[in-house]
């Protein structure tokens, strides 16, 4: 799976305002509503939310990846926002988190949801990237990083 044809520049923010978990995730389902990518903005939450109570998705490293599965949504949808000042997401490693990707999918296709996630957790191993990604001063210049 190529990430560019997941993410495009109006699934990207670099530059996320919301200081708690709760303002994070909601932030980004805006993104993703204001894209015309997911029909019903409740149901999506509700999705997330669910997820969250289950287990945080505060990975390691500053990253978080907040998601969920809904019959609403059709088709795999993500977005990408970094958080100009770290939050608690609580984390595995218990540091707060800086970039957030989020993503939602159809409750019976999960080979898309774990491929994503694979990409993901690959591209996020790397250091230098979660550097350039944190240093990214726009939306184009961001996609272009995860693209490399």
């Amino acid at each position: 799976m190529n990430l560019k044809t997941v993410l495009t520049v109006d699934t990207i923010n670099p530059h996320l305002k919301g200081t708690t978990k709760e303002e994070i995730i909601n932030e980004l389902l805006d993104i993703l509503v204001a894209a015309n990518k997911i029909p019903d903005r409740t149901a999506a939450y509700n999705a997330i939310m669910d997820r969250e109570q289950k287990m945080s998705t505060g990975m390691k490293h500053g990253i978080a990846i907040p998601h969920g599965k809904s019959p609403t949504i059709q088709d795999l949808v993500a977005c990408i926002g970094v958080s100009d000042k770290p939050v608690d997401f609580d984390s595995l490693d218990n540091e707060p988190c800086r970039i957030f990707i989020m993503t939602l999918s159809p409750v019976e296709k999960t080979g898309p949801h774990l491929q994503f996630l694979a990409e993901i957790s690959l591209l996020f191993k790397s250091p230098e990237k979660r550097h350039e990604i944190l240093a990214a001063k726009s939306g184009e210049e961001l996609l272009r990083i995860l693209s490399e």
